[in-house]
């Protein structure tokens, strides 16, 4: 894929797709070029059949991301305009997280922080390192936080720890990370990469349509009873049961060899 930036790094190593924010001089804070590309490599993964799933991690060993890259505020968000123009391609990376449609998983070393906690939210599992540190300083600033970022840190964290991240700004170790639900598992640095690649290679190696129906179900089950839609996953169910991966799942697990799954 063509990116425009070398702040963010594309790759793809059997099913698994890797976005590799790469701006670690500044700590891989977020600039509007790497907020650019972003789309355009979610995009190409969700388009790839071969793609099962997707890692994103930061370069170096300091950071997953740590915040936006408020060095561009003054020129990128002085007057409304360009307040503006900032709001809608960042609003069309957070679309883009949506529209993935596959497992997405976060490896987060180092800072986590600002717009990074945010970026690390839109995950399905979040892995991290015992050296990783949380938090949204948004009060230490003086910005204005969305609602929307407010509404998923609270349905994954609870109102009560959402309040102490929000209105102390502070930084929070891996130990209260794992304690509020914030990540699935904190292990040691060098064990890290080892377990990202060994849960991504588990799930690539799953049946995709059986994993799309799951994960659809998960964030259907996070919504407002009467907004869910219910139909699509029944008929996610049934294309599940008339697929050739149910024909292989059955045939393998008699045979007692792994399956092979296609998608199909």
């Amino acid at each position: 894929m063509e990116l425009q930036t070398d702040k963010m790094i594309a790759r793809k190593e059997g099913g698994v797709g890797w976005m590799i924010f790469n701006n670690p001089a500044r700590r891989n804070a977020l600039g509007r070029e790497m907020q650019e590309a972003i789309p355009v490599i979610l995009h190409d993964f969700r388009d790839d059949p071969e793609i099962r799933v997707v890692v994103m991690t930061g370069s170096g060993d300091k950071a997953f991301v740590s915040g936006a890259d408020i060095s561009e505020f003054e020129k990128r968000r002085s007057d409304p305009e360009s307040i503006a123009e900032f709001d809608r391609v960042g609003a069309a990376a957070n679309r883009a997280y949506g529209e993935l449609g596959k497992p997405l998983i976060a490896m987060i070393r180092g800072f986590c922080m600002g717009g990074g906690l945010l970026t690390a939210l839109q995950a399905d599992i979040r892995v991290a390192a015992e050296d990783a540190q949380f938090g949204i300083p948004a009060a230490r600033l003086g910005l204005g936080y969305g609602f929307g970022g407010t509404q998923k840190l609270v349905q994954t964290v609870g109102a009560t720890a959402a309040r102490e991240i929000l209105f102390t700004g502070g930084r929070f170790p891996a130990e209260d990370a794992v304690r509020w639900g914030l990540v699935n598992r904190v292990v040691p640095v060098e064990a890290l990469e080892p377990t990202v690649t060994r849960i991504a290679d588990a799930i690539a190696e799953n049946a995709p349509l059986t994993v799309d129906l799951l994960r659809a179900s998960i964030v259907e089950a996070t919504k407002d009873p009467d907004e869910r839609d219910l139909a699509t996953i029944e008929q996610m169910v049934e294309a599940c049961f008339a697929s050739e991966d149910y024909i292989e799942g059955r045939r393998a697990f008699m045979e007692k060899r792994r399956p092979t799954f296609r998608g199909q």
